[in-house]
């Protein structure tokens, strides 16, 4: 696993791939942050948050589009289920190359709260108080993060699914654009439906309305092991199909 690992860590810097999404990344990330919190003079970075999640609709298929289905077209696939590594091995390793470029880059964006403390430290002194009245609340950031990064491996965990199905990376990009999108848009689409019991299964399933409480620094378990459980589904689903094709 750690080899594939590396190679597929080392290939997204290989190409292009991993300069456009880290570059893109963090140029939409201070550009909305700015928009959000400088510019509109607010300390509520719920609406920074909220916007990042839905740029993942662009960004995060160009890490996971290549994982697989390079492989298929390049016909090395055979290579990899024939080297003495597990599925999982293989499966897992892929992942964690997608997850560790959008975490570090996430990790990094964090920066763009710099200048949102220190504008908050120049209007508590200004003003004689102290930042916990004034300035950014700590706690829903940091829900905020845990969240965006679970919400991120999810995706990830559903383009690597998708990569695994075809050999034509555009069309794998496009269908994981398209999930992500259907999976957002779940909780627009459940304001206008009347029937409450169809209302109450949308609500439970649906992304967004599960990070609410995230946002508010509130540590939601349950929201943390639906995402959890949604990344492990679509990870296993890909064992699944490498498995009828190993053995198949």
């Amino acid at each position: 696993m750690l080899a594939i690992y590396k190679k597929e860590l080392r290939s997204y810097f290989i190409n292009a791939i991993g300069y456009v999404f880290v570059g893109a990344f963090l140029v939409a990330a201070a550009l909305m942050c700015c928009y959000t919190t400088l510019i509109a003079k607010s300390y509520d970075t719920a609406s920074y948050f909220s916007m990042l999640i839905f740029s993942f609709i662009i960004l995060l298929p160009l890490l996971t589009m290549k994982l697989f289905a390079e492989e298929k077209k390049l016909r090395t696939e055979q290579l990899l289920l024939t080297a003495p590594v597990s599925i999982w091995g293989m499966v897992m390793g892929k992942f964690l190359a997608a997850l560790t470029i959008f975490g570090g880059t996430l990790l990094v964006s964090c920066l763009n709260f710099i200048p949102l403390y220190a504008m908050a430290h120049t209007e508590s002194a200004a003003a004689n108080t102290t930042m916990e009245h004034i300035g950014p609340v700590t706690g829903e950031i940091v829900g905020c993060l845990v969240g965006v990064f679970l919400i991120g491996a999810a995706f990830l965990a559903i383009g690597v699914f998708i990569s695994s199905l075809t050999e034509n990376q555009l069309a794998a990009a496009v269908v994981t654009v398209c999930v992500i999108v259907f999976m957002l848009l779940l909780n627009v689409v459940n304001n206008f439906i009347s029937v409450y019991a169809v209302r109450f299964v949308i609500d439970w399933v649906c992304i967004m309305s599960r990070f609410s409480n995230l946002q508010n620094g509130i540590l939601d378990w349950s929201a943390l092991l639906y995402y959890v459980s949604i990344t492990g589904v679509f990870l296993l689903l890909t064992v699944r199909v490498y498995d009828k094709r190993r053995w198949g």
